[in-house]
């Protein structure tokens, strides 16, 4: 990829991924999403059991794997999802999600909530492989717009706010990044 001021690319486990900086919101363009399609009934009642919901509660749910092996529930509102309190005994190896609408006057479109008891991470206070996946998911299916705010980590108290924005057919997940060390690097 030719240079370009603003831009770089990183490789990571997902491949070679696109990162631009505007300023002080820093965003990656979402890598293809590897597995796809609804979470088969057996994984989607243990995903039910273990939120502590109903499967009545659950308006959507999708395979969302960019990489490390996410799946997400859709319930009707935000304020179900904040009100998760999952059991991660009945899914000690998920990569799992939730998320829900905040109604329209709300700042944000959506709350989203991470949950990698397979990795030892309770609950990750802002996600960015979910938030790309499920952009791409409902950005692509018409059940958000091309441009929205996400909420994240709010029930750990570490709110995070996610934009999301679709160029060109390309999801970019971004959010205000703060400097925490600065230095060079000499390659020979």
């Amino acid at each position: 990829m030719p240079r370009t001021a603003g831009r770089l690319v990183q490789e990571c486990g997902a491949g070679l991924i696109e990162l631009r900086d505007d300023g002080d919101v820093l965003s990656f363009a979402a890598p293809p999403v590897r597995r796809t399609g609804s979470v088969d009934a057996e994984y989607l009642g243990r995903i039910v059991a273990a939120y502590g919901i109903s499967p009545e509660q659950v308006i959507g749910h999708q395979w969302v794997d960019n990489g490390p092996g996410w799946a997400v529930v859709q319930l009707a509102t935000a304020e179900e999802v904040l009100a998760l309190e999952p059991d991660f005994s009945l899914i000690p190896d998920a990569m799992v999600g939730a998320v829900g609408a905040y109604p329209a006057e709300s700042p944000y479109a959506f709350e989203l909530r991470a949950f990698a008891p397979g990795q030892n991470v309770a609950e990750d206070p802002v996600t960015g492989s979910l938030n790309a996946s499920v952009a791409q998911w409902l950005t692509s299916t018409g059940q958000a717009p091309t441009r929205y705010t996400v909420a994240q980590g709010a029930r750990l108290g570490r709110a995070g706010e996610i934009t999301i924005t679709v160029e060109g057919g390309t999801v970019w997940v971004g959010g205000v990044a703060t400097t925490r060390f600065h230095g060079t690097v000499i390659v020979d």
